[in-house]
C-alpha cells in the first residue's frame, strides 16, 4: 500500500450541501478502490492564481489515503469528469 494525497478544488458558486456530495463522491471512489483514508483537510474558500471557468475562488479539499499503486488513476480518471470538481492533484506522499 503507497500513501498518497489527493488535493480538490470545489466550484465556489454552488450550494455547501452539493460540494459535500461532491466530496463524499469522491471519498467514495477511493473506498471503492480498496483504499483507506486516513485524513480528510478543507481548507476552505480560497483565491485562485488565475481564473478557472471565469471563477476567481475555490474550495480546496485535501484528502490523504493508502491505496494500492493502480488505484490513483482510476480514481482521477472518474474525478475528471465531475461537475463541480474545478482541478485536482493526486501524488505520491514519500516517509
Amino acid at each position: 500500500m503507497n500513501k498518497y494525497e489527493l488535493c480538490l478544488v470545489v466550484n465556489a458558486k454552488i450550494e455547501e450541501d452539493a460540494r459535500t456530495e461532491a466530496v463524499d463522491k469522491v471519498k467514495a471512489l477511493i473506498e471503492r478502490f480498496n483504499g483507506t483514508i486516513t485524513n480528510v483537510d478543507e481548507a476552505g474558500k480560497k483565491r485562485l492564481a488565475y481564473e478557472i471557468q471565469k471563477m476567481r475562488e475555490g474550495y480546496y479539499f485535501f484528502i490523504q489515503f493508502d491505496a494500492s499503486s493502480d488505484a490513483p488513476a482510476e480514481i482521477e480518471r472518474r474525478v475528471r469528469i465531475m461537475e463541480p470538481i474545478m482541478r485536482f492533484l493526486c501524488v505520491r506522499v514519500d516517509a
